[in-house]
């Protein structure tokens, strides 16, 4: 036993050592881009063997936490499966070595994410089709039953993936005793392309693929997790940004009942899909020019995924066409949270939040911005173009904030109108739904990277939350005092997993939501409840949205 675990173990040190040795010529291993193999392996060994219901599966091994990467849930979309609703990934015999990182779902070519400390943590894996595929990370393959945590990743519906290595659930896996799961799944034209009323019964579920893969990847979860040392009966959905949109839309998923028992939506919602109409008409749109006729879809299937990639980034694109879940009726029955939090997760605790400046990420921003165009933006962006309103709106947030420049002070009123009121009001519905109860926070620690020009930003509690305050340091600078903001954060997801309730010893007590005192978890230098911290400019901002869509 001992010779054969040190041959593998060699093995593996002459792969790593292959690897770091063609990078530098730019050539390939095994068929893969070297940039799927760009990955942090130091410290890492050969680990242990997990049971699928495809086929067994051998990770690594690192700090005393097993990975597993790219372990598929699905088979390849490519083909005949393009469009339409996962299938199962082909069995195998033997075991499988899930050492690397492979793909990422086909998305924008070239893009990157707003923020460079955020684009340093994106590993740019290749596209492919081959993309159903979930990293996981166990403290270990026992029966101990652990918490689950799957993590639904950001960039919209449209882009990102759940490769990034600020993703990476080994630090949250390791120190809260959880098992962590990172999916990827089909994006923008790819996971949303409405054909179901097109083309006929052939193409009925040809619709929502991209969120199908995400209840596909649940039930891999339920069926396999148990021989990771997971729970399948303690299942979180969480997300940040997109992340969030993934996770609340998950909840109104009927096929997705059952399959988690709590949800986290960090900066992210999303309230209300495209009408099955609307995307019906963006599809015809789109298959007219790619010339295909409505009785010739099978050719769309026919072509090369880059032949469709460039036709629906090119110019001019068509509105409303991939751009995230459509209300077909079926996999989708209603709007998700509109008007209503969705029934078929009554059952489920939720914990949402925001954080002070999101749009600080854009950029970044620069330090400070002029009175005059300080006052333009409150005008045109949320007065409704109405001067005296804008200045009254400006004064109020002069008034409360004092001592915060021109351009945090946009920002913050900016994420006020914006991601903040949608997790209040993500927290409010469920509260009138009554079955389970919510949580709300607030995130107003401020990063000292890019000379503070960027404040608490869209993401910046990710690494706060999966606990890589070292791997995110690009991000979040270098200071001490991270590290117990991120100890409190990290602990009370994974508490709120646990049980579905956040609290936990280090940390003032979290009161569940209630919209007489909006009960707010504050998390930044100090960690304090207050309740409805910004109850003047919430109002405030609410009265010239109603304004606005009278």
């Amino acid at each position: 036993m001992t010779s054969k675990r040190n041959a593998r173990w060699a093995d593996v040190n002459r792969r790593n050592f292959i690897g770091a040795g063609l990078a530098g010529a730019g050539l390939a291993l095994g068929g893969l881009p070297l940039s799927a193999l760009a990955q942090e392996r130091r410290l890492t060994t050969v680990g242990g063997v997990a049971r699928t219901q495809a086929g067994r599966v051998r990770g690594l091994l690192k700090d005393g936490v097993q990975q597993f990467w790219c372990v598929p849930y699905g088979a390849p979309t490519s083909g005949a499966n393009r469009f339409m609703p996962p299938q199962k990934p082909a069995a195998w015999s033997g075991v499988k070595d899930h050492f690397e990182i492979t793909f990422g779902a086909p998305m924008e070519p070239g893009g990157t994410e707003p923020a460079p400390v955020v684009t340093a943590l994106n590993r740019l894996t290749p596209q492919s089709e081959d993309c159903l595929t979930a990293n996981v990370f166990t403290p270990g393959l026992d029966k101990k039953r652990r918490p689950v945590m799957v993590w639904m990743h950001g960039g919209g519906f449209s882009a990102g993936s759940g490769n990034y290595l600020l993703y990476d659930g080994t630090n949250l896996a390791k120190k809260e005793d959880v098992v962590v799961v990172s999916v990827n799944h089909r994006l923008n034209l790819f996971g949303f392309l409405h054909l179901a009323d097109i083309g006929g019964a052939k193409w009925a579920g040809a619709t929502n693929a991209g969120i199908q893969d995400l209840v596909a990847a649940l039930q891999w979860v339920r069926d396999n997790i148990e021989h990771f040392g997971g729970d399948p009966d303690r299942v979180t959905i969480f997300g940040q940004s997109g992340g969030g949109g993934k996770t609340t839309t998950v909840m109104a998923m009927p096929s997705a009942k059952g399959l988690f028992h709590r949800a986290i939506a960090q900066s992210g919602s999303a309230f209300r899909g495209v009408t099955a109409d609307e995307a019906s008409e963006a599809a015809e749109r789109f298959l007219a020019k790619l010339g295909i006729k409505k009785d010739q879809l099978e050719r769309i299937q026919q072509l090369d995924f880059r032949q469709i990639q460039a036709a629906f980034y090119s110019n001019p694109t068509i509105a409303r066409l991939g751009t995230g879940p459509v209300i077909d009726g079926r996999i989708l029955p209603r709007h998700q949270w509109d008007p209503t939090a969705p029934a078929y997760s009554a059952n489920v605790p939720l914990l949402a939040g925001s954080v002070e400046n999101e749009n600080g990420w854009l950029g970044p921003p620069p330090y400070e911005l002029a009175d005059d165009e300080l006052l333009n933006r409150f005008t045109a962006r949320l007065a409704n173009k109405d001067a005296a309103e804008g200045q009254k709106l400006l004064a109020l947030y002069r008034r409360l904030h004092p001592a915060t420049r021109n351009q945090m002070l946009w920002l913050m009123a900016e994420a006020d109108d914006s991601r903040r009121q949608s997790a209040q009001a993500l927290c409010r519905l469920k509260y009138e739904q009554g079955t389970a109860p919510s949580y709300l926070y607030f995130f107003d620690w401020q990063s000292p990277v890019h000379d503070d020009r960027m404040g608490a930003y869209h993401t910046l509690d990710i690494p706060f939350v999966l606990y890589n305050l070292d791997i995110g340091a690009s991000m979040t600078g270098s200071a001490q005092a991270r590290y117990q903001l991120g100890h409190v954060m990290s602990a009370a997801w994974a508490a709120f997993a646990r049980t579905g309730n956040p609290n936990h010893a280090d940390m003032p007590h979290w009161p569940t939501f209630e919209p007489n005192a909006y009960p707010t978890m504050v998390f930044g230098n100090t960690v304090q409840v207050s309740n409805d911290p910004n109850k003047e400019e919430r109002l405030a901002l609410a009265a010239l949205r109603a304004r606005r869509t009278a």
